[in-house]
């Protein structure tokens, strides 16, 4: 039989208490309000050999992420070309209980020196003089904090680039109360205003306060972009026949 890795859990019923806490958590996040200021939530390590993180090639220029999980060993969710793009494999079968896929921040997002990042931080992949890269970003600071790369710059409709964390950088499960839940972290042991000031900006003292603008930058990546993007962009599912 398949083997099942020992930290994937199947989803548990919520209790009151539980269910409760995360829509303030929810209602935290629509309000600006960061989660570290909640202390909600905590993150476990993750076996990054079972985790792909991908960028697919979307219209003329644009990137979108998404992170591919292998829960059981087999039929492989994903595998390396001869050409060093990235063959979507979950596609040609039901991939139910075997893969997971994150499209969007539902599915993942920031989390720095312990906490969940500011909600002002999205996730971008654009390419730059060495390849692609992936950062996280807040429109009142001019510098990004760069969170993985790839020296591969493709663009094939069938197939992913592959992006590889920078150093310091891991994937982590959040928990809550020692309940690991369906969202994955990019996550690191320093503070955010640490990584502000290694990426050569010191962070802001306040500008979004003040209503003061920064310059827009490119397309979000992210289904949060109700001002910057259109939404999410979805895999191209090839339907399971028997």
């Amino acid at each position: 039989m398949p083997r099942t890795y020992p930290d994937q859990r199947s989803p548990q019923p919520l209790g009151p208490r539980t269910a409760a806490a995360l829509v303030v958590a929810a209602g935290l996040t629509a309000a600006g309000i960061p989660l570290a200021a909640a202390s909600l939530f905590d993150s476990q390590p993750l076996d990054e050999q079972r985790f792909a993180v991908l960028a697919r090639a979307v219209g003329q220029d644009r990137w979108t992420l998404l992170v591919l999980e292998q829960i059981k060993t087999r039929p492989l969710c994903w595998e390396k070309r001869s050409d060093g793009l990235v063959n979507p494999a979950l596609n040609g079968f039901d991939f139910t209980g075997i893969c997971s896929r994150y499209l969007d921040s539902n599915g993942y997002s920031l989390r720095t020196g312990g906490s969940d990042m500011d909600s002002a931080f999205r996730l971008r992949i654009e390419s730059d003089r060495r390849g692609l890269v992936l950062t996280a970003f807040d429109p009142n600071r001019a510098v990004p904090i760069v969170v993985a790369r790839s020296e591969q710059v493709q663009r094939k409709r069938d197939a992913f680039v592959e992006l590889k964390l920078e150093p310091g950088w891991s994937l982590e499960r959040r928990a809550y109360k020692g309940r690991t839940l369906s969202h994955v972290y990019f996550a690191h042991a320093e503070p955010t205003t640490t990584l502000l000031a290694k990426a050569g900006q010191r962070p802001s003292t306040g500008a979004s306060r003040m209503g003061i603008s920064a310059p827009r930058p490119p397309q979000l990546i992210s289904r949060n972009t109700n001002r910057l993007g259109k939404g999410p962009i979805r895999l191209e599912v090839i339907p399971f026949r028997p």
